[in-house]
């Protein structure tokens, strides 16, 4: 059957009837390829994705470059963040994936005496993976990956913002079996919808709030189950006792990573009140000796923003706080014609200010400080997001503590977004931040269905519940509840000596 890429819009075609034709085609293809290779063992799958993992090693210069021209990361981001985050889920998954999609013995209760239980993880079917344009090929790999995994096929469609066109397809060309098991289609929202059209078996959404309630409206029609990681509004947390230069350095890579544009990056910097001063000083100094500049050879720390409306929000954001009081300690307001933003450092910011309590997305560091734990408790849950965290501090069971009280998905102690590093680690959030987990074994095995099962022996015995009830079982069954959840002196006794009266009854027919 033809690619879905390869359909050609008419100027003449109705849209909606283009969109249809290739939402259908895409899961056409995918379920028919989910039906060719099904019988593939889990061993075969993984060594799959080595093939995989391989390819994208040999090809880190193109998939490095690629990114850089349709993001705007610096050179060093792309590396770190899109090759090797994404090298090391593949690792976790040959590693682990095995063993956790094994059968599970599961413990079966005394009342269910002679029986087995298993737990079975299988596929779901054709899954719906839709990411967005920040991280174009971890988050596209790091799905499409756990997907093939599990025993399912994926139809994947990357932002309209940074789509990265034919990459994905590339390194997944180094499979003939990845090549039909995952389908890749381009276009923008209402495409999305004509794919949920489709009936997946579930939806893995990661972007905006806004997009992923539209998400959840529609799947819920047709009752398919959905995960979403969505926003952020991430504080991190800096006591006296931190270390200031390691404090610094945290802040400056957590706000500016990616020019800003990571959902799990620092967006609200919240600092003990009695180092404020001390640590700003430091901060706006550590910021001057950034480099600013995409396209370059590894020398750059900050690359450029990729769309004009998140830049457009970084400018509303920085304007509105100045003019409710807020001091612009480092940079300038951003060039309305340009994508690249020089890192921004306010302070003097309140809590009704749009920078402090809207997802920004960009290259800005808002400062507020703070007077005690239960303070800095306070201003870092007072959002509606609760994705992740960072707390600083000498004091390890002031930060656990701390850590416990924050109502988001992650919390990083003494390090910025590491808990998202560990792909040992579930990654997804609270509240308004989505739910569903990524990466992990629990996020692998939301890929999958749970199946029970129990166990008999065949033979001919009666159960003791079944039919017929006579006013004597019911008795028999009264003193073995009182023996099973009684006072516990000589519980094994009762429990053993009624169940068996029960069981021998329960083989008489009725009189």
């Amino acid at each position: 059957m033809k690619p879905p890429q390869e359909f050609e819009s008419r100027a003449h075609d109705n849209v909606l009837s283009y969109e249809a034709q290739i939402s259908r085609v895409a899961f056409e293809n995918a379920r028919t390829a989910l039906r060719a290779h099904s019988q593939l063992s889990i061993h075969a799958r993984l060594a799959e994705l080595s093939t995989l993992k391989h390819t994208i090693l040999a090809h880190r210069s193109m998939i490095i470059a690629r990114v850089m021209q349709e993001v705007g990361k610096c050179r060093t981001d792309a590396l770190v963040a899109e090759i090797l985050g994404t090298l090391d889920w593949l690792n976790w998954l040959e590693d682990n994936a095995e063993q956790l999609l094994k059968p599970e013995k599961v413990k079966t209760p005394i009342t269910l005496l002679g029986k087995q239980s298993l737990l079975l993880h299988e596929p779901l079917g054709v899954v719906l993976i839709i990411c967005p344009w920040n991280y174009p090929f971890h988050n596209a790999i790091t799905g499409i990956a756990a997907a093939i995994a599990t025993g399912n096929a994926v139809v994947y469609k990357p932002s309209e913002h940074a789509p990265c066109e034919g990459l994905i397809e590339q390194v997944l060309a180094c499979s003939p079996i990845l090549q039909a098991l995952v389908q890749v289609v381009y276009g923008n929202g209402s495409l999305g919808s004509a794919l949920i059209e489709q009936q997946p078996a579930k939806i893995f959404f990661t972007g905006s709030g806004p997009t992923g309630s539209k998400i959840m409206a529609q799947a819920s029609r047709g009752l398919i189950p959905v995960e979403l990681e969505l926003g952020g509004k991430d504080p991190m947390i800096v006591f006296a006792d931190a270390p200031i230069a390691r404090s610094v350095a945290g802040a400056l890579w957590g706000g500016f990573t990616n020019a800003g544009q990571s959902c799990s990056g620092v967006e609200r910097l919240l600092v003990e009140h009695s180092v404020l001063d001390r640590f700003v000083d430091s901060l706006v100094k550590a910021a001057d000796k950034l480099i600013v500049r995409c396209g370059d050879n590894g020398d750059a720390d900050v690359g450029r923003m990729t769309v004009g409306f998140q830049r457009d929000k970084v400018i509303e954001h920085v304007q509105d706080a100045l003019d409710r009081g807020a001091r612009l300690r480092f940079g300038v307001i951003p060039d309305a014609n340009s994508l690249t933003v020089r890192p921004i450092i306010l302070d003097r910011v309140t809590p009704d200010m749009r920078v402090w309590n809207e997802e920004t997305f960009g290259p800005v560091l808002p400062i507020m400080a703070f007077t005690s734990e239960a303070h800095a408790i306070e201003l870092a849950n007072d959002t509606h997001y609760g994705l992740c965290a960072s707390v600083f501090s000498a004091d390890a069971q002031r930060a656990l503590r701390v850590a416990g009280a924050l109502e988001v998905g992650g919390v990083s102690i003494n390090n910025v977004n590491m808990s998202e590093g560990n792909p040992g680690l579930p990654f997804g959030g609270a509240k308004k931040s989505g739910f569903g987990k990524l990466r992990g074994p629990e996020g692998l095995l939301g890929f999958t269905r749970s199946k029970a099962i129990l166990i008999d022996k065949a033979g001919s015995k009666i159960e003791a519940n079944w039919y017929p009830y006579t006013p004597r079982k019911f008795q028999l069954f009264e003193r073995f509840i009182q023996a099973l959840y009684g006072p516990r002196r000589l519980r094994l006794l009762a429990i053993a000596w009624h169940g068996l009266r029960l069981e021998a009854f329960s083989q008489k027919p009725r009189d």
